[in-house]
């Protein structure tokens, strides 16, 4: 596959599948004026989450209030360019120092939107389970440690799956877990299919990396599969568009490319935006790097 520059800050990658990667580096806000109203099914993203992150070209540390007013014209042009059956999945997080900021936002965008799941994406667990007789513990998944004695090690965030109805149906059994007994599979209605809904507790751990400057250079990205799982969840058809508004190094990018799915993302950064640009040019020529790797036991 070859890279095809429309011009200088948008790019658009051809996919096997015969759909496309949009990439534009342009903020949302006025890019998403070129789109007509109606046009994305899915949104998949994680805005700056106003916890003095680091990023390179955008101030995580302007007050909440400010912060909540950008935040919410931002939603409301977004909503304006979704179908009224979309999925919106915002995946936001917060610091135990500063633990209303989800909540905030959530409240805020009540305005807006329905709130009809709110999904806990678990990025590290220790469960220890007593089961037909046997004592079977489990540790897995990155955290990072807090030191002190006030607060738990914070081991996940919060994905909110805005709709403009609350009632639009779901493919769960497209992100479905087999049932722990086989004698589920008759019991229940959907049991020939091997598989149950997931729930809305998902665990999906970092890749284990070497270099965070190479590997994961950006300062606040969620998996590749947490994208992918999104966008199955919501469900997909021949002419599904997906949208990224706050798009970083592209996870939403290559988790569509990897499912033969359309989608347009935005970035400010032009240091973010070369690096997705590269990691599709990556994907597309067969030459994956060790970037977005997936780990296969993640999902």
């Amino acid at each position: 596959m070859v890279l095809v520059e429309q011009e200088d800050r948008v790019r658009r990658f051809p996919l096997e599948s015969g759909k496309y990667i949009e990439l534009h580096n342009e903020d949302c806000l006025t890019g998403l004026d070129s789109f007509a109203d109606c046009s994305f099914d899915v949104v998949v993203t994680s805005p700056p989450y106003n916890l003095g992150v680091q990023y390179g070209n955008y101030d995580d540390t302007i007050p909440r209030d400010q912060y909540l007013d950008w935040l919410e014209e931002v939603v409301t042009k977004i909503k304006r360019k979704m179908k009224d059956d979309s999925s919106f999945f915002l995946n936001v997080g917060s610091k135990p120092t500063d633990p209303w900021g989800p909540f905030e936002i959530a409240v805020r965008l009540r305005n807006h939107f329905e709130l009809q799941n709110t999904i806990h994406w678990i990025k590290s667990i220790y469960i220890e389970n007593e089961s037909y007789g046997e004592t079977k513990a489990i540790n897995v998944g990155h955290y990072k440690p807090i030191n002190g004695t006030r607060f738990l090690n914070d081991s996940h965030e919060y994905i909110f799956h805005l709709t403009k109805t609350g009632n639009v149906p779901l493919n769960r059994l497209a992100i479905g877990v087999p049932y722990k007994d086989d004698h589920n599979t008759t019991r229940w209605k959907n049991g020939h299919t091997g598989a149950r809904c997931r729930g809305n507790t998902w665990y999906i751990p970092y890749k284990t990396i070497q270099s965070r400057d190479r590997q994961r250079p950006h300062p606040a990205t969620f998996p590749v599969e947490l994208a992918e799982m999104c966008v199955k969840l919501h469900g997909i058809r021949d002419d599904t568009l997906v949208l990224d508004p706050f798009m970083g190094i592209g996870h939403t990018s290559l988790a569509c490319a990897k499912l033969g799915v359309s989608s347009v993302g935005f970035e400010i950064d032009q240091s973010y935006f070369e690096t997705n640009c590269q990691i599709l040019d990556s994907y597309t020529s067969g030459e994956l790097s060790a970037l977005i790797q997936s780990d296969s036991n993640s999902s």
